[in-house]
């Protein structure tokens, strides 16, 4: 999967063939077909793999946050992080470019953005216990979607004002009390 990963984000799908993961991962293409089913199987595969590393560090990091004020400060250093780690950027947008043009691999970046937003939605849940679930899955998604978001335009303008957003946010949940 590690060689899968490497080829995607250095080549994009296009590079992603049996006999490119085989020759780079010094192993037999028909162990490939074997174990995965032919090509559809391992990009499936890789593209889980990808997405475990380009989401759930992400993800963990802001779960582990003290309260939201400490998110927001988190989210606010996201984008230019993400800059300076291109093979980081490049997978990412490689995940998405094979989530819209296969159907499979859609299903895939469906689900693992789902589990991402029922894990935001539990902190959040811990942080704000008299919010009802409706209001949980509602930030949650506001949440993956605003990062999602502020990541992608950061690639297109490195120069915009992620911090003037956040700063919006902080002051509505200052006038939500918190």
């Amino acid at each position: 999967m590690e060689t899968g990963v490497a080829l995607l984000g250095e080549h994009g799908w296009p590079g992603v063939t049996t006999r490119a993961v085989a020759e780079r991962a010094g192993t037999n293409p028909g162990l490939i077909h074997y174990h995965f089913g032919g090509l559809p199987g391992l990009r499936e595969a890789i593209f889980r793999r990808a997405t475990d590393v380009v989401i759930n560090p992400l993800v963990t990091e802001l779960l582990a946050a003290e309260d939201e004020r400490a998110a927001l400060a988190l989210m606010r250093d996201l984008p230019a992080r993400a800059a300076g780690d291109e093979p980081m950027t490049r997978l990412a947008a490689e995940l998405i470019v094979g989530a819209t043009r296969d159907p499979a691999l859609g299903v895939v970046l469906r689900d693992e953005l789902r589990r991402a937003r029922a894990r935001i939605a539990a902190r959040l849940a811990r942080l704000r216990p008299g919010w009802t679930a409706a209001r949980l899955d509602g930030v949650a998604t506001l949440v993956t979607a605003a990062i999602d978001g502020l990541m992608l335009h950061h690639m297109i303008d490195p120069g915009l004002p992620v911090g003037e957003a956040l700063s919006a946010v902080e002051d509505l949940l200052a006038a939500d009390g918190s």
